[in-house]
């Protein structure tokens, strides 16, 4: 059974998962509207991946016959002045996530709660992960820079990474002769 503080420190996160699926959806509109089609591609599969994250959690909760209890959602900002400073934030939003599973994770150590600090220990990497990839896109992005024909090719590097990704989920789906 987990604790109420558990229960509403889970339940905040989830909050900021769904809030990271509508802050990547909308980057991903804004990058449409910008005809950088490749990186609206990879922002649009990161809003998936963030709700799957929710639903993980949520399962979670019921799991542990808790109430996943979903608040309001902020809405996301809907104008940045370039890809870079897209970029920025969503590696500074993905840094504050990072935080937050840490804390869940201090707690679980701090109360002790080992079933879910097992449980976390899958977030712990994916956020690890998460900041690689979007500091590799910063870097990228300074490499190729953004003059000239710069930003055709940075959306055509971060397509490739879309489409990569993607190549990978569906690889992992497919079951394996004998199955």
């Amino acid at each position: 059974m987990l604790s109420q503080n558990m229960i509403d420190q889970l339940n905040h996160q989830i909050n900021l998962e769904i809030y990271s699926s509508h802050l990547y959806l909308q980057m991903s509109s804004w990058c449409v509207h910008k005809a950088l089609d490749g990186c609206a591609l990879f922002l649009n599969q990161h809003a998936d991946e963030e709700m799957m994250h929710m639903r993980r959690l949520l399962n979670y909760l019921h799991e542990t016959g808790s109430l996943a209890v979903l608040g309001p959602v902020d809405a996301p900002p809907t104008q940045f002045h370039s890809v870079t400073e897209l970029f920025e934030k969503i590696y500074a939003h993905e840094q504050v996530i990072t935080q937050k599973i840490n804390h869940l994770v201090h707690i679980a150590n701090t109360e002790p709660d080992y079933s879910t600090l097992q449980f976390l220990q899958w977030y712990v990497a994916e956020q690890h992960q998460e900041e690689f990839l979007f500091k590799s896109v910063l870097d990228k992005i300074k490499l190729i820079g953004t003059d000239g024909q710069g930003m055709f090719f940075i959306d055509e590097e971060v397509k490739k990474l879309a489409t990569t990704k993607a190549a990978k989920v569906a690889s992992e789906a497919m079951p394996t002769p004998g199955e």
